[in-house]
């Protein structure tokens, strides 16, 4: 459609507006001053270093690959008082126990995920499944989220390439209407939301990015960030506890090849949020859940033009210009 439409979001349940008419417009807003990229291996101020002093007096080891430890300035907390809070229904609170942690993805200060090696990669892939499902084995943990911000302009407060995981009690409100969409379309049609969804893309291929044997990049039919991708395993992967050997460096891959498109587009280190939503570690088998990663970035028609989440997406619902189809040919060349 080449005319002001709304698109379904299949996970949330939710709709965008997309005016696809609009892109024609001139810009005379915003325009970012770009983070200059490090490129030293090494920064002597950087809290994330090899070797280096934490804020928190902390000293990291001199690591090599992957390092991992607990957030010293965690959002989350082992241990807190027990409480709940309710006045007339209206004034409602409780106690949320959880684990903060902070995943190093390489020694070196200015390699991000588009320059690392994948054998460094399937390393990160290989550290995300243990921290999900050590985490994921607490009794009091039952959902654990891995993410990353990349880049000055998404409030990354060091520019040492690296991403968090959140364990938590509650299932996060995110997943929990994924959680709904997946699980109403599965007692419905007896199969996977994502499969079938995926399934259908295939045939289509108008919004693919890229594919191997056991994973596609595409941008999603209802995607709310002008390039955002969806990163969706092909095969009936609930979590990392399903994968083997070979769908680890498929997956190492996609994330590769992803972030090489990503940085070529606007000739910039491209930032973006990026999550990986897979099943709660709830106790519950989740047979409608499928394996997938998100990746929402700012970046709108250049390296320094940036989507803003204003007035009609904050007060409305989400709206972008250009069509997922145009973004997907962009990145698929």
């Amino acid at each position: 459609m080449d005319f002001s439409h709304r698109r379904k979001n299949i996970l949330t349940g939710e709709w965008v507006q997309v005016s696809p008419q609009r892109s024609k417009r001139p810009w005379q807003g915003q325009v970012e001053e770009l983070a200059k990229s490090s490129a030293k291996d090494y920064e002597k101020d950087c809290y994330l270093c090899p070797g280096n002093e934490r804020a928190n007096g902390s000293s990291n080891p001199v690591y090599q690959e992957v390092y991992i430890f607990e957030n010293d300035f965690a959002a989350l907390q082992r241990e807190i008082e027990r409480e709940e809070l309710n006045e007339a229904d209206l004034l409602l609170a409780k106690s949320e126990r959880g684990i903060c942690m902070v995943v190093c993805y390489s020694p070196n200060h200015s390699e991000t995920l588009s320059d690392m090696s994948l054998e460094a990669i399937h390393k990160v892939v290989q550290a995300w499944r243990k921290e999900y499902e050590n985490l994921g084995a607490l009794d009091f943990i039952n959902h654990v989220q891995i993410f990353e911000n990349k880049g000055e302009i998404m409030g990354c407060s060091n520019a040492h390439p690296h991403g968090q995981i959140w364990a938590q009690e509650s299932i996060p409100q995110e997943v929990v209407k994924e959680q709904i969409q997946q699980e109403t379309y599965y007692k419905e049609k007896n199969t996977n939301l994502l499969g079938a969804y995926i399934e259908l893309e295939l045939q289509k291929g108008e919004r693919i990015v890229w594919q191997n044997a056991n994973f596609v990049i595409l941008v999603p039919y209802w995607a709310v960030w002008p390039f955002e991708c969806l990163l969706v395993a092909k095969e009936d992967l609930r979590s990392f506890k399903d994968f083997s050997l070979e769908q680890e460096l498929d997956f190492a891959a996609a994330l590769k090849i992803l972030n090489v498109k990503y940085d070529k587009l606007f000739a910039c280190s491209f930032p973006y949020s990026s999550g990986i939503h897979q099943a709660p570690t709830d106790g519950v088998e989740h047979p409608e859940w499928r394996f997938h990663m998100h990746f929402y970035p700012p970046l709108l028609r250049s390296a320094s033009v940036k989507k803003f989440m204003v007035g009609y997406e904050m007060m409305a619902n989400p709206q972008r210009d250009f069509t997922p189809e145009f973004a997907a040919k962009l990145l698929r060349n």
